[in-house]
């Protein structure tokens, strides 16, 4: 589907480059217009869909925190995190900072927020608790920072703003977390500090997909570590440590809370892709045999070869790599597989149409998503490059449109 800036309208129409129009159930929050064709299109009815799945196979005692950092995966973290919201199966959601969870506050999304990652300096910590986010400690000097920024705050800021924390306990991960049972410490210090709730304990899986004896390891490390916080009468609303492989993998993973991303994007297997990355045929050439294509003359036409040019290249995030070696990544034109050919460029790459029928300016190629019946997931990207799907959908940069299908 080709958003409404490069559909043909009639001249009483809209604007051919103002993809917003009355009853297309498509719209971008990125540029009220777009004229370069290449965007990638987000599908909320789908995103809809994969958070109901989610919740059927986790079941319906656990809270759904869903992760929206690093731009909701490159998705657009404000539409996506409205669109779950909307759903009310989803409670809560996490960032990774003070800055993604200040974008959703300022564009109107309310609802707890978790910060994931661990704050610094002081500064942070206050910005964090005037935005109403909640900050994770996972050292001392966290506690420290929580506690300080609470004598920072003045009278009335205390009366109407919640200050709340996690604890990250670190069973395995070895990013960030304290060790148990050094983290009995903070749990006093935090304790100690009037106003400041300890709401939640949790920990994360990495192995969840790949290893499940590590996995169960590290969740009866952390068993053991709630019953003694229990035991000491502590109250604690919120124990979690799963994330999407976690959940659907290890029932008891799944605590009070379960934090999805991958599941929810549709990067999962058993799950509706959210994310199609596609671009527009704007140049076409016929070369002879022997002809060099794009820089360093990597790739060489071994017969007479139809050239297509797309506006898309690795400024936009797709990875120079696939279009060397053994693992050549290939774009869908009319339902068809059409091979990179040359090396991509900053803002541009060309593939082989030669043989494809009804090729022109101007006809969709699809880098992500479907084309006809074939399809190319952001997994198959991704293996092409020698990388995870993560990396793919987060790196598509700021200057490619995301086009929103609406809920219906």
């Amino acid at each position: 589907m080709k958003p409404a800036a490069f559909q043909r309208r009639p001249e009483t129409a809209l604007p051919r480059d103002n993809p917003r129009s009355a009853g297309s159930g498509v719209y971008s929050v990125r540029f009220p217009r777009i004229y370069r064709p290449s965007w990638a299109e987000v599908d909320l009815s789908a995103l809809r869909s994969n958070i109901i799945r989610f919740r059927r196979k986790v079941g319906r005692r656990a809270e759904i925190l869903f992760v929206v950092k690093a731009d909701g995966y490159g998705h657009g973290a404000v539409e996506v995190a409205k669109a779950a919201l909307a759903t009310g199966l989803v409670s809560r959601l996490g960032v990774s900072s003070v800055e993604e969870g200040a974008v959703l506050r300022e564009a109107g999304v309310r609802g707890p927020i978790l910060i994931l990652g661990s704050l610094y300096p002081f500064a942070s910590t206050l910005a964090a608790i005037r935005y109403r986010l909640t900050p994770t400690v996972a050292s001392l000097e966290g506690a420290k920072l929580i506690r300080e920024a609470e004598r920072r705050l003045n009278p009335r800021e205390r009366r109407r703003l919640p200050l709340a924390c996690h604890l990250k306990i670190d069973t395995g991960m070895g990013r960030i977390g304290v060790r148990w049972p050094s983290g009995r410490a903070i749990l006093e210090a935090l304790d100690r500090v009037e106003g400041v709730s300890l709401s939640g304990v949790y920990t994360h899986c990495p192995r969840a997909e790949d290893d499940a004896a590590y996995t169960r390891a590290q969740l009866k490390r952390f068993s053991r570590i709630v019953d003694s916080i229990r035991a000491t009468g502590t109250k604690i609303p919120c124990f979690h440590a799963a994330n999407s492989a976690a959940a659907l993998r290890f029932p008891e993973s799944r605590f009070d809370l379960v934090r999805p991303g991958l599941a929810v994007y549709g990067l999962v297997d058993g799950f509706q892709p959210v994310l199609s990355l596609k671009s527009t045929i704007v140049f076409l050439k016929r070369v002879p045999k022997g002809t060099p294509i794009s820089y360093g003359g990597l790739w060489r036409a071994k017969r007479p070869t139809r050239v297509a040019t797309l506006p898309i290249g690795y400024g936009d995030g797709v990875p120079r790599v696939v279009s060397v070696g053994e693992r050549r990544a290939s774009v869908l034109i009319q339902g068809r597989r059409c091979p990179i050919i040359g090396a991509v460029t900053m803002d541009m790459l060309m593939v082989d149409v030669t043989g494809v029928r009804g090729v022109g300016i101007g006809t969709e190629a699809v880098l992500i998503g479907r084309s006809g019946k074939a399809e190319i997931g952001a997994e198959e990207l991704a293996a092409a490059a020698g990388t995870i799907s993560y990396e793919i959908v987060t790196g598509l940069g700021a200057r490619v449109p995301r086009i929103y299908r609406k809920i219906h």
